[in-house]
């Protein structure tokens, strides 16, 4: 089985940090992976997404231009790449910050508001994790079950107060229904 899996938004939304809990999972779960980070020149509000290539087999190129699941953080991503997903893809929308429906009827659509959960739970900053735990959810990309270690292996020591809320982030993305 291979994922091709693209996260697209902007700079300051945790785009790189939830492709790189991917591809952790990935190598909790020992499978074959590939992470591409791409973000413009600004630090915060410029233009970031993630690739990140799941698979039992080894992979050619980190490059995905056809994905099989986005996960739309803005509007100018959903923009961008809502044509590039597969037929029978999906696509997951942050519906806190876009405000209209994907056009395709050839994919599975998910919509959570994930930016407004976050706020509301005290998690600012934590969206990302929110869609995370959704994807995980609707998709059998990553086991759940591993959702702990991979936290604990990817959250730095100094940032280690982070990893009990990186957890309940993912926790309520997983369980919104």
């Amino acid at each position: 089985m291979t994922k091709q899996i693209l996260l697209a938004g902007f700079g300051g939304q945790g785009i790189l940090f939830s492709g790189k809990f991917l591809a952790y999972e990935g190598l909790v779960e020992g499978r074959e992976l590939s992470w591409l980070p791409s973000y413009g020149p600004e630090m915060r509000g410029g233009t970031a997404n993630c690739s990140v290539i799941l698979s039992d087999t080894p992979i050619g190129s980190p490059i995905v231009t056809h994905p099989d699941i986005l996960i739309a953080m803005n509007l100018p991503s959903l923009d961008k790449y809502e044509s590039e997903v597969v037929s029978g893809g999906k696509i997951f929308v942050d519906s806190s910050l876009i405000d209209r429906e994907v056009k395709r009827d050839d994919i599975d659509v998910y919509y959570i508001p994930a930016t407004k959960i976050a706020s509301d739970e005290g998690l600012s900053g934590l969206a990302n994790m929110i869609m995370i735990g959704f994807m995980l959810k609707n998709t059998d990309v990553c086991s759940y079950e591993n959702v702990d270690a991979t936290i604990e292996k990817l959250v730095p020591a100094r940032k280690k107060d982070m990893i009990s809320l990186n957890k309940k982030a993912i926790e309520l993305g997983y369980n919104f229904k």
